[in-house]
């Protein structure tokens, strides 16, 4: 019995990494990969799994990690910087995209509960699928990337909420809701005494050993699984409270990294196992329902976004791109199913592999639709003027002095706030463009020109009056966005000095082919400038007394656009 439990791990282990090789090699995201093996290994596949009740327990473990890892993560710190925009924007996307969820799946035949349900899973997104292939194309820390994390973490936060009182959907009441919310809040209080009284204490001494500090943190999680279970509350929510509770131990992020490989483990068995119990012999059942719901996730949902996004003032290219971007099901949505389908019977197996296949399909799209965003957006650029035209508050966010300019300055998150602080003395020959509301304020605030807008629209560009421009800067590491920045530019003209930015060395010699004139690569930089301290450190020391002095005082003159 042993060797065949053992036997059973090594099948679902060997061909998920096997699968996932070949997925890989596609570029598409691993959590279909998963799913994929336990259709291949499953009932309606090769039935290579013999013990399949101790795989679907191991599944469970997968859920509690997941949930642990994201309660580590969710701190304070984070819920603040997502601003009450963002917050508002992102509660009023869940709310609307259930309620168009809700309206197509009692449209469909489904019952309340079970459309209910459709209308949650259809207004969440994946965090895992998004920001793995927004890090990939460095674009997390671009405005739509933002908006994006933010819109996530709203996501996040409202499922867990869900997932908290899951428990009193299938005997409903008042009574029984409050009495979940009850359990819900002496977790919470627990795990806030034991952050501020035990934990930090335990874990000081336990980080002198690593092995004692996994050991720790891994434990507090099933400690709390553990009281979860005896006072009747959801075990999988004891793990995230337990991961809250670590959130503000300064070693939440060792933890983190040490409990990932094992969230990453059990994680695969609980995909592999959705993927063991989908009904194949039902999917013709479901086709109809299945496909209208895949065209609402990515068709109805990212309009709804778009719609909330330009409501807010943000430009028709970034409200497309964040909204393109989050046009998929969730990780959650599985997690959902799992528990609504086997705890509590409120949906049906039908639907439960409906969930399942619409998640796998969402999500291989999802990778095509990030990757190709901007080719995208250039094709329905001039559909997508109705949401500029509808929405006019913004139109005149803009401050321009008489004064004639010769600096242009394209993005002033960071990199562009340092610029503008180093040409103080040329703030009146300096025009900024950006695409974010809220530093246009701030620079307006401030008295410097600049215009709200963003660098691919022509629009913005026809108002600047290139032709006595003398230098032109992109802090932006878009290359398609600099490539036609360049072409703009040098077009009316050609003397104008054009600065741009660049990720990888491959962009920075293409953009120098397309004509620019000098491009930043940011590491390139950083590596030449601690050079150059460096060198002044050996040949005096006192220097970096004196530099760490200048540095501090500059880095507090700063202006805040976004640097946090």
């Amino acid at each position: 019995m042993q060797n065949a439990f053992l036997f059973d791990i090594a099948i679902v282990i060997i061909i998920a990494t096997i699968v996932g090789y070949f997925v890989r090699l596609l570029k598409q995201p691993l959590i279909p990969a998963y799913i994929l093996t336990g259709i291949l290994v499953g009932p309606f596949g090769l039935g290579l799994i013999k013990n399949k009740d101790v795989i679907y327990s191991l599944s469970e473990l997968g859920i509690a990690f997941l949930l642990f890892i994201v309660g580590l993560e969710l701190s304070l710190k984070r819920l603040k910087k997502v601003g009450w925009a963002v917050t508002l924007g992102g509660t009023l996307q869940i709310a609307l995209t259930f309620a168009f969820g809700f309206m197509v799946a009692t449209l469909l035949g489904f019952v309340q509960i079970e459309a209910a349900y459709i209308g949650l899973i259809i207004a969440l997104s994946s965090t895992m699928i998004v920001i793995k292939l927004l890090l990939d194309k460095n674009e997390l820390d671009t405005m739509h990337g933002r908006l994006i994390l933010g819109i996530l973490l709203v996501q996040d936060v409202v499922v867990i909420l869900v997932l908290a009182l899951m428990g009193s959907f299938a005997e409903f009441s008042v009574l029984n809701l409050g009495i979940a919310l009850l359990k819900g809040i002496l977790l919470l209080v627990v795990a806030v005494v034991l952050s501020k009284f035990v934990f930090p204490i335990l874990l000081k001494f336990a980080a002198r050993s690593q092995e004692l500090l996994f050991l720790s943190a891994v434990s507090i999680c099933f400690l709390f699984v553990f009281f979860a279970s005896f006072i009747g509350f959801s075990v999988i929510i004891g793990a995230f409270i337990a991961g809250v509770g670590l959130a503000s131990s300064p070693f939440n992020w060792e933890i983190a990294g040490k409990v990932k490989p094992l969230k990453d483990f059990f994680a695969t068995i609980f995909f592999v196992s959705l993927g063991m119990t989908i009904f194949i012999d039902q999917i013709f059942n479901i086709l109809k329902p299945l496909i209208i719901i895949i065209l609402v996730v990515i068709l109805v949902k990212p309009l709804i976004i778009m719609f909330l996004m330009s409501s807010f003032g943000y430009k028709k290219r970034t409200s497309f791109l964040t909204s393109l971007s989050l046009a998929q099901l969730s990780e959650f949505s599985l997690i959902l199913a799992t528990l609504a389908y086997y705890n509590l019977g409120i949906v049906s197996e039908e639907l439960f592999s409906l969930t399942v296949v619409a998640v796998v399909v969402t999500m291989v799209l999802t990778s095509y639709l990030i990757k190709y965003d901007s080719k995208i957006y250039g094709a329905l650029s001039g559909s997508l003027n109705i949401f500029e035209k509808f929405f006019k508050m913004r139109e005149n966010l803009e401050y321009v002095k008489k004064d004639k300019k010769s600096i242009v300055l394209f993005g002033c998150h960071r990199m562009g706030s340092i610029i503008i602080e180093r040409f103080n003395s040329l703030k009146n020959r300096l025009m900024v463009v950006d695409f974010n509301p809220k530093i246009i304020e701030e620079l307006i605030e401030k008295k410097i020109s600049c215009i709200y807008g963003d660098v691919a629209n022509d629009e913005v560009l026809d108002r600047i009056k290139f032709g006595n421009i003398k230098i032109v800067i992109s802090t932006i590491p878009d290359e398609e966005d600099n490539i036609f920045l360049i072409s703009y530019v040098k077009k009316r003209n050609k003397n104008a000095f054009v600065f741009v930015t660049a990720e990888h060395v491959h962009q920075a010699l293409d953009l120098y082919k397309h004509g620019a004139d000098y491009v930043m690569l940011p590491h390139f930089l950083t590596g030449e400038k601690i050079s150059h301290i460096l060198e002044r450190v050996v040949k005096k020391k006192s220097h970096v007394l004196l530099m760490r002095k200048k540095h501090i005082t500059f880095l507090r003159k700063l202006p805040m656009f976004g640097m946090s």
